[in-house]
């Protein structure tokens, strides 16, 4: 079962992983810090398998080309462009 889908486009920017794990081990201590152990294990834990997907094992797309993002209209290339000897 897989939690966080590493192929996403919001994880694409470094910034944004080492944010998502930075905040998850934050919180881990924040709550070691609240005596409240269960909390911090459960935080910990989920820096360490975001930390895991997001940076350990993550294999960034490559960019895709760009005739498949810009696909063009075929409806449009049968027809004539208008003749502008018509007055």
């Amino acid at each position: 079962m897989q939690l966080i889908d590493p192929s996403h486009p919001l994880y694409k920017p470094l910034w944004v992983r080492i944010l998502i794990v930075a905040v998850c081990f934050g919180w881990a201590a924040v709550e070691t810090l609240g005596s409240q152990p269960f909390w911090a294990m459960l935080s910990g834990a989920l820096g360490a398998y975001s930390a895991w997907m997001l940076l350990l094992n993550f294999k960034p797309q490559p960019p895709e080309a760009a005739s498949e993002a810009n696909p063009q209209d075929d409806a449009g290339e049968d027809d004539e462009p208008p003749s502008e000897d018509k007055k």
